[in-house]
């Protein structure tokens, strides 16, 4: 089917009680993998790419693959640009054909995050695509974005720039990192069910790479309605890459050890996605 935007496949997740995978890819191998992944588990999914991936590929480059393979599926698939790092990246990637997109301003200052937001989320709104946001810090690295994990989203100002900004989603942070942990992350589940109660959109779970299962699970019934993830598809597609030389140093094709990856990020995101509970949820 053609691209959906993510509009009712998260407030779906919201009334259900369950959560979106949302899935980085970096290039054809991973979204046909996502996909392949989405199609075998009946599930809804959000394919994502963030700024340093768009400035590898090009936004029309990634736009024209995941239409392409989200033709052949009969799953809703949505294309999201994650963490938009600027008024003008955002227009770029509607312009191309992406159906959602985030605008990251939580490097700045509440109200300067707000005026950025806003002016993303006006245009989108205009064009009928939904428009994410992140208020306080998730912490670690996310493309250039570098944050410490110890800025937690306040419920009370989440409520005020949920509203006065118009997303249709809310990244927030509870303490989780963008990367893999260096020890075991501590989160504040209890920070999830506060924000909620409070903010009416859909809530995000940034940085879920290396999270356990029960942790994720506890954020969804809290309240997330889709989780990211992005480092560890690429650790599962490199490792596949590595195995396959180990296997044969002397292989030249790239298609069999993409065939290789394939496989291992379409088992990690089947995975993933029975984690968030949105299998069968199409």
């Amino acid at each position: 089917m053609p691209l959906v935007t993510s509009k009712e496949m998260l407030l779906k997740a919201q009334k259900e009680g369950y959560a979106v995978g949302a899935f980085n890819a970096e290039n054809m191998e991973m979204v046909k993998a996502i996909i392949e992944a989405a199609e075998e588990l009946k599930a809804p999914v959000m394919i994502q790419t963030t700024p340093s991936t768009v400035k590898y590929g090009t936004v029309e480059t990634y736009a024209a693959l995941v239409a392409a393979e989200a033709k052949k599926a009969s799953v809703p698939v949505c294309l999201h640009l994650d963490h938009g790092s600027s008024f003008e990246l955002a227009m770029q990637a509607i312009h191309a054909g992406y159906t959602s997109v985030m605008i990251d301003g939580s490097k700045f200052d509440f109200e300067e995050n707000i005026a950025l937001t806003k002016k993303v989320a006006d245009v989108a709104r205009a064009l009928d695509i939904p428009c994410e946001a992140e208020l306080g810090k998730v912490g670690g690295k996310e493309d250039d974005l570098e944050a410490e994990a110890d800025t937690n989203t306040d419920p009370q100002e989440a409520k005020e720039f949920a509203e006065r900004t118009g997303v249709t989603s809310l990244a927030v942070a509870i303490g989780t990192a963008h990367g893999f942990y260096a020890g075991t992350p501590v989160l504040d589940t209890e920070r999830v069910s506060e924000i909620r109660q409070m903010v009416e959109v859909p809530l995000v779970l940034h940085g879920a790479s290396g999270l356990s299962d029960d942790q994720v699970r506890e954020c969804v019934k809290r309240g997330m309605c889709k989780v990211n993830f992005a480092t560890e598809l690429r650790d599962a597609y490199s490792k596949a890459v590595k195995e396959t030389f180990a296997e044969n140093e002397n292989t030249i094709d790239p298609k069999a050890y993409g065939k290789a990856a394939i496989k291992a990020v379409k088992e990690l995101v089947m995975y993933r996605m029975k984690v968030c509970g949105c299998d069968g949820k199409a």
